[in-house]
């Protein structure tokens, strides 16, 4: 019984310890175009799903759903459901090939999305077809703040 109460205490201290490194940032990352101010969070059950968001002319959020996900067929969509904070919003994400993870083109920084994602606690994110995961909402205003602060001001790299 102890071996059993130990191994339940060392699984709770680990999934602890990996949740509180689960908290928004923002940093520069490579973009194919150059640098890009990045805000990002790891989550889900695993700890290996990750939300991000970029700003090019206008925000762009990426869903990485993690081993979960799997390998997805290209040119897949599906309707994602945000909840936080009592609020839910949907949203259609559209699979990026390259990259294995859903993205959508948010309408601006007054985005219901994104008022949503700077909440408090941790928003789940769930779709039919593939379950549910929760993120942390730990540092998300300011990291978020970044990168809006960035948008439409370009990357530095060639356009398009």
């Amino acid at each position: 019984m102890k071996s059993v109460l130990a191994t339940i205490i060392l699984a709770l201290a680990t999934q602890s310890a990996h949740a509180a490194s689960c908290a928004w940032s923002a940093k520069m990352e490579e973009d194919e175009g150059g640098s890009v101010i990045m805000a990002s969070v790891c989550g889900g059950p695993k700890g290996d799903a990750q939300l991000m968001l970029a700003c090019f002319d206008k925000p762009v959020l990426s869903y990485d759903l993690g081993a979960a996900g799997g390998q997805l067929e290209p040119g897949i969509s599906g309707s994602f459901t945000f909840r936080a904070g009592g609020k839910s919003v949907t949203k259609k994400l559209v699979l990026e090939a390259m990259y294995n993870y859903f993205t959508a083109e948010l309408s601006g920084p007054s985005d219901p999305l994104l008022a949503l994602l700077r909440g408090k606690g941790e928003v789940k994110i769930s779709a039919d077809k593939y379950g549910e995961a929760s993120f942390p909402l730990t540092g998300s205003s300011a990291a978020i703040g970044k990168v809006l602060a960035e948008c439409g001001k370009g990357s530095g790299g060639e356009a398009d």
